[in-house]
């Protein structure tokens, strides 16, 4: 094996751990982990051996979606429970897509005060090495942002035909996956744009001090773009300022619910593709947060929003889009199964998980056919 193969999954085997166990549980849902455990591995026990065995087998799969789950809240601050979201969304799959098949390579190893190393002091950089890893002057990083974009950093330099999706999580997760991701395309010459589904435009350059969190990951990103348009946003409704603010002051492209509930997903559908083509693109990234579709479909999450998208929006507007450019790389955020908002009578948090669950599915296939 590789230099660069053996030094990738040591990294892996320290910095994440078996699907589902990334969300940090003492009691709560415990059961739930344990199911899931038997739906991927036929057992409850020696998870840990047989999920290492398997990283040997990433190289010969033949799919090129590979999940990574980030059970991390830390960067949102609304309403929190995304931590939970790759474990449900993972049985959920399962359960309900079954033909989504991809390779699963755990989860990001969560402590779940922290957000971004640079937050950090390196007294408690010192301290969450050692609790992590057993060694306070370990080399790899502690904070989930930080140890996402380090892990995607090195999986894109070791597999150039494959593609994370990555499931959140709140939506400060997308900034270390698109960040790795438009990175590994720039090196192969690759222009890309990043299609984004949201209520929220993510364009806040800061919140409360904070740069990187769910409401600022957007403006951080646009560097690493080949220009500002190439990021488009479906679905935004939820805002303190008009569509031409976003547009003037950021150069990105913005699409808002209630023009595509106006004009009709195949219309805003068919314009995009024309810019795209007109920019030359040859790879799409979809960041998805569950907040674009309807409250009537995503109430389980932080922000739940009315006047949304419908799931079939979404997916017209998906299925357009593949059909014209690989989609090679992706995320679902801000499923949050234990934080339903909804009145009785409107949707639950299993209506959330069913919708992500078909939306999750379509991306997954998409990457697997590029």
């Amino acid at each position: 094996m590789s230099t660069q193969w053996q030094t990738f999954k040591s990294k892996v085997e320290h910095c994440l751990c078996p699907p589902g166990d990334g969300v940090f549980t003492v009691n709560t849902a415990k059961e739930r982990k344990a199911a899931l455990r038997m739906k991927l591995y036929g057992q409850e026990d020696n998870v840990d051996t047989l999920w290492r065995e398997s990283l040997d087998t990433l190289s010969k799969s033949e799919h090129k979606a590979v999940t990574l789950g980030i059970s991390s809240d830390c960067g949102g601050g609304i309403l929190r429970g995304a931590n939970w979201g790759p474990l449900f969304l993972r049985s959920t799959l399962i359960d309900q897509q079954p033909q989504a098949k991809s390779f699963d390579l755990g989860d990001v190893r969560v402590i779940p005060h922290l957000l971004h190393d640079k937050y950090l002091n390196d007294a408690t950089i010192s301290n969450c090495q050692k609790a992590l890893y057993d060694n306070p002057n370990s080399e790899y990083y502690v904070s989930p942002l930080s140890i996402t974009e380090d892990v995607c950093n090195s999986f894109y330099a070791t597999f150039k035909d494959k593609g994370i999706f990555g499931i959140g999580g709140d939506h400060s997760i997308s900034y270390p996956l698109t960040k790795a991701y438009l990175k590994a395309k720039r090196e192969q010459g690759k222009r890309t744009a990043i299609i984004h589904f949201d209520a929220h435009t993510d364009l806040l350059v800061e919140r409360l001090g904070i740069d990187l969190c769910f409401g600022s990951w957007c403006t951080h990103i646009l560097e690493f773009l080949p220009a500002p348009h190439h990021l488009i946003q479906f679905g935004i409704r939820s805002s303190g300022k008009p569509k031409q603010h976003w547009e003037s002051t950021f150069g990105v492209k913005q699409h808002w619910a209630h023009e595509i509930i106006e004009r009709g997903a195949p219309a805003i559908a068919a314009e995009v593709i024309a810019q795209l083509k007109a920019d030359n693109v040859d790879e799409l990234y979809v960041s998805f947060d569950i907040d674009a579709l309807d409250e009537e479909f995503a109430s389980a999450t932080g922000t739940p929003e009315g006047n949304g998208l419908t799931p079939q929006h979404a997916l017209d507007i998906l299925v357009a889009l593949a059909d014209e450019f690989p989609i090679t790389g992706a995320d679902m955020m801000e499923i949050a199964p234990f934080t339903d908002s909804s009145l009785v009578g409107q949707s639950s948090s299993d209506t959330t998980l069913r919708e992500g669950a078909k939306i999750s599915a379509f991306l997954i296939n998409a990457m697997n056919r590029t």
